[in-house]
């Protein structure tokens, strides 16, 4: 039996841009010459294997390397890939304590490419996408987790008002918002019926805990949406800011924490020897980042479980997203049809630890 390849293997790297994401690269270059200072062409595009929302492509011009963000094409679900939210999010945050690269221009015309896009800097260094991390020393992936944790602190200690987002969502009852918001995507993506996503559904909104702090949340913060420098544990860049808004802390640690949880499929933890590896614990990691953010009341244990099934839930949502994607035939990623498939068995156990509260 051959063995399946590993995520490093699967998803690090570039390749020639897709038939169904390919564009009119002259249109682009055009675009750029105007827009980016600095451009000179001629241009040459590949794409990124990794993530599966929004295509991206590594831009080479002569010794210049840029990253382009796009939205897919064809049908899309309401809200979804809002290229237009990440390039200000990541040009708000320059000059804090959240690494981002630098982005240089937004266009919201589909005539150049076929749909909405940003330009940015390409970031030198490291994206690990098996958080397992093969091939280190157990000091070196706790320092790898470390930097994951102070990052995310950093950027919940960020004042919105101080960077000009204090409109980047709406203030007040966030969690009730999502839940209805994952709760209208999922249905809107639905390729199957899974029992326990219905019943998750039903759950969710009648144990919710009450309100908690609002700040800047990422909304995907996970180990392969960072860039880590080639050699050191310093994290270069924050990817991925597709779902960031103003929201409750916890709640975006809580998604992050999800790795502790996902089995290797999902690219996960559990049932991994963390302890032998170097890796911190779910709770010690909570605890780290409770006391770097200044808090210093404990989460009681109800209110983090059920953070950590709407977590699931709204994991399960974005798998049904993919697979619908894989379905109209304009995922981002050749693997789409197999991550769908992870939406029942996530649902499920969801629905188990639920079923326990």
């Amino acid at each position: 039996m051959r063995a399946s390849p590993s995520p490093q293997g699967q998803f690090a790297g570039t390749q020639p841009p897709s038939p169904v994401h390919r564009f009119d690269e002259a249109s682009l270059a055009a675009w750029m010459q105007g827009h980016v200072p600095g451009f000179s062409g001629p241009l040459s595009v590949m794409q990124f294997k990794g993530g599966q929302s929004n295509p991206t492509f590594l831009l080479t011009c002569g010794d210049r390397h840029y990253v382009l963000r796009r939205k897919p094409m064809g049908e899309l679900l309401p809200s979804a890939h809002a290229v237009d939210r990440e390039y200000r999010v990541i040009r708000e945050l320059a000059g804090t304590e959240v690494p981002v690269a630098r982005v240089h221009a937004l266009c919201e015309d589909p005539a150049v490419i076929g749909s909405a896009f940003y330009v940015m800097d390409h970031v030198e260094g490291r994206i690990f996408w098996d958080p397992t991390l093969p091939g280190m020393t157990p000091a070196e992936r706790g320092a790898i987790f470390d930097e994951l944790n102070r990052v995310l602190a950093a950027l919940h200690q960020v004042r919105p008002a101080a960077v000009g987002l204090s409109d980047y969502g709406r203030p007040g009852a966030y969690l009730e918002r999502q839940v209805a918001r994952w709760t209208r995507q999922y249905k809107a993506a639905e390729t199957e019926p899974i029992e326990a996503a219905d019943r998750l559904m039903q759950w969710l909104p009648r144990h919710m805990p009450a309100d908690g702090e609002t700040c800047i949340v990422h909304g995907d913060y996970r180990i392969d949406n960072v860039i880590f420098h080639p050699t050191e544990p310093r994290i270069l860049a924050v990817l991925d800011w597709e779902l960031s808004t103003l929201g409750d802390p916890l709640v975006d640690l809580a998604y992050h924490c999800l790795t502790w949880r996902m089995p290797a499929s999902l690219r996960g933890l559990a049932g991994v020897d963390i302890a032998a590896l170097g890796i911190p614990g779910e709770a010690s990691y909570l605890a780290r980042h409770l006391a770097r953010t200044g808090r210093s009341a404990a989460v009681p244990a109800r209110d983090w479980n059920y953070y950590m099934v709407f977590s699931m839930f709204r994991l399960v949502g974005i798998l049904q997203g993919i697979a619908r994607r894989a379905q109209l035939g304009n995922a981002s990623n050749a693997s789409a049809v197999e991550t769908g498939r992870r939406a029942r068995p996530l649902a499920e156990q969801a629905w188990a630890l639920a079923s326990s509260l």
